[in-house]
């Protein structure tokens, strides 16, 4: 166990951001609200998942909705209090710790904000080891977790718990709730023991997420003498793209932040032409027409200056950013992962190739 405070929360407010894969709403937001609770409580104690006893309840805590949403509608403060009072009464047990569904700017800080105003531990895992656009979109659906009983809450007071049938069905029922109020709510969901979070969750996201926003700012200070190469190194990354933004299209649309970008190459890549799409997340990124990287790998945008990660919400045009490929979580790349989150659940027709593979020339099977 040790603790998060000010300073571990800069740094896993930045690394997070580039582990949102563009979404995962903004890292400022998200990091305000953590600084507060934690400016008011104190710090929190992070756990190891190895440590959390089997039967525990441990409960991930996450925002839902568009990321951009955020700006305009802030969080309320009372909802983790009510989150946690729904769910500990439907199932007759307390909770033992939060935990995050997922790596973001906002839904990394979310759940250290919550486990700061209610005394809580927060468990070092997610779901996820990224940001994905839906709910399904998590190992504990591989593990065949259901995500409900569901809670969720508006920062006006409505709520509501759901039981459904499939995981999918969550999405949909919540997406439609979660539209009605506004577009963002505050939710839990797969409630899990702790035998089962030792099993399927992403381990160790948050000591990950401040080991990368700690290797970025230090860079940022312009002590490197390759810069570029020494980030690439330290996020274990892959060099797809650079260049300067010369379109953004984007709208806000069922929830979620759609929209495609449009590069023109600078440095080594001038007179080339890439692009990424998004939903909420950065989906698939191709260079001259071929594809270069698809989801479930991480596809992530940052300044080429300070290495900032720059979400989809923060696409401007004129921008010069670095496009940079990171490997998921090995579950993805199983023929169960690639079913939830693979390129062709979001419409492309072209198979799985892993990142690594297309940064030796390999390509995607059309």
């Amino acid at each position: 166990m040790r603790q998060i405070g000010f300073e571990e929360i800069e740094n896993i407010a930045l690394g997070a951001a580039l582990l949102g894969a563009g979404g995962g709403g903004d890292p400022y937001v998200g990091k305000l609200v953590a600084l507060g609770a934690v400016r008011e409580h104190g710090p929190v104690t992070l756990v190891d998942p190895e440590d959390v006893p089997d039967e525990a309840l441990v409960v991930p805590i996450a925002m839902m909705g568009a990321p951009t949403v955020l700006s305009e509608k802030a969080i309320g403060g009372k909802e983790y209090q009510t989150l946690y009072d729904m769910v500990s009464q439907f199932y007759s047990q307390e909770i033992y710790a939060f935990m995050p569904i997922e790596a973001g700017g906002v839904n990394s800080m979310l759940p250290i904000a919550a486990a700061a105003r209610l005394g809580l531990p927060l468990v070092d895992a997610d779901g996820m080891g990224r940001a994905f656009p839906e709910l399904q979109m998590v190992t504990f659906t591989i593990g065949g977790l259901s995500a409900t009983p569901m809670a969720l809450t508006d920062e006006k007071g409505n709520s509501v718990i759901f039981e459904t049938i499939t995981n999918k069905w969550t999405e949909e029922l919540a997406r439609a709730v979660t539209m009605s109020c506004g577009g963002s709510v505050s939710v839990c969901l797969y409630a899990m023991e702790g035998k089962m979070l030792k099993k399927y969750a992403v381990k160790n996201i948050l000591t990950r997420s401040e080991r990368l926003g700690r290797a970025i700012r230090d860079l940022g200070k312009g002590s490197a003498e390759r810069p570029e190469e020494a980030f690439i190194a330290a996020i274990d990354g892959f060099k797809l793209f650079k260049g300067k933004i010369a379109d953004v299209l984007r709208e806000t649309r069922a929830g979620f932040n759609f929209g495609k970008i449009v590069l023109e190459g600078i440095g080594p890549y001038r007179g080339q032409e890439a692009w990424v799409e998004f939903q909420n997340e950065n989906l698939i990124a191709s260079v001259e027409g071929k594809p270069v990287a698809t989801v479930p790998d991480l596809i992530c945008l940052v300044d080429t200056e300070t290495f900032i990660p720059v979400t989809t919400d923060a696409l401007k045009y004129g921008k010069r950013v670095l496009v940079v490929g990171l490997k998921c979580f090995d579950l993805w790349r199983t023929p169960k992962g690639l079913e939830l989150v693979g390129p062709r659940y979001f419409g492309y027709d072209i198979d799985y190739i892993p990142v690594e593979e297309h940064t030796k020339g390999g390509g995607c099977n059309v």
